[in-house]
């Protein structure tokens, strides 16, 4: 059996030993690993026929290629957002342009020219390594029939079906480390501190950053919140600090109660738009409505 392994989305600390540890089971069991570079591109942008192409988008790997790759971070097979089943006309790889499956203005579903090129490279089964996008598409192949074994990476946590994910443990402990520091301005300047942190849908990294690091309040994408009372919140918590000083965290999709996230540019091929800001927005409407000094 042939197994393709590659990691989708951002990279998170941990990638590398798992593309090591899931070879090297592999290899014990009797089988092959091929890494596929740059995520779901590297399927869809492979000419198994062109062998600079073949080149360029796969990796042979066995226990000797991976035995170090976990001294260092990030992917060694590289990463992407592509999504092949939702491809732009400007995105459609040269190859594929003049195919039945490209025809039109876009965007087109191209899973079908990845079905090819995975019976091509003879491969037997998918293993893929990302977030809730990435694993959209895993089951879309696995809809295809495709043998599928997903594993879980998002700095959120917050994929469905699954207690611990990849990178989460990264996220929370720099966050942690960032509130320590953070710390010192707080109380040396007697401010509100606001703390924006991942989360699109899911409020554990702001929750578990919260707990771990004893701040006073954690705003969660899941409940919007009225910042009035925030604000009155946090103000107590102020004054019952010896220090003077306040800090809370906030999830990057937290929204204002009958508001909506913070986002901007673009949407991205799984159809997210770049998420941010809902921070600073927090920290002004929390400096007008307290007239204290904020840091956010």
């Amino acid at each position: 059996m042939r197994i393709g392994i590659l990691t989708g989305g951002g990279d998170v600390p941990g990638l590398n030993a798992c593309i090591k540890a899931a070879v090297s089971r592999v290899a014990q069991e009797g089988h092959s690993v091929l890494g596929i570079r740059r995520g779901w591109a590297g399927l869809l942008e492979c000419d198994p026929d062109d062998p600079a192409s073949r080149s360029a988008c796969v990796l042979p790997l066995d226990p000797g290629v991976v035995r170090t790759i976990d001294r260092t971070g990030g992917t060694i097979l590289h990463t992407s957002r592509t999504n092949p089943g939702k491809v732009e006309a400007s995105e459609v790889p040269d190859h594929l342009r003049d195919s039945e499956h490209a025809r039109g203005d876009g965007p087109f579903d191209l899973t079908a020219p990845v079905l090819a090129v995975m019976e091509k490279l003879g491969l037997d089964a998918m293993l893929p390594i990302g977030g809730d996008d990435t694993l959209s598409f895993a089951l879309r192949l696995h809809t295809e029939g495709v043998p599928v074994v997903a594993i879980p990476k998002t700095m959120d946590n917050d994929v469905h079906g699954t207690d611990y994910c990849i990178g989460f443990s990264t996220a929370i402990t720099r966050t942690v480390n960032f509130i320590h520091q953070l710390r010192t301005s707080a109380g040396s300047h007697e401010r509100l501190a606001v703390v924006e942190v991942f989360g699109r849908y899911s409020g554990e990294t702001s929750l578990v950053s919260a707990y771990l690091s004893g701040v006073e309040r954690a705003i969660i994408s899941e409940v919007p919140f009225d910042v009035e009372r925030l604000a009155s919140l946090l103000m107590e918590d102020k004054g019952s600090n010896p220090s003077r000083y306040a800090m809370m965290t906030i999830s990057e999709g937290a929204k204002l109660v009958g508001g909506e996230r913070v986002e901007g540019g673009a949407a991205d091929p799984y159809g997210h738009r770049k998420l941010g800001g809902v921070g600073q927005v927090t920290g002004e409407l929390l400096k007008e409505l307290t007239g204290e000094g904020i840091i956010y």
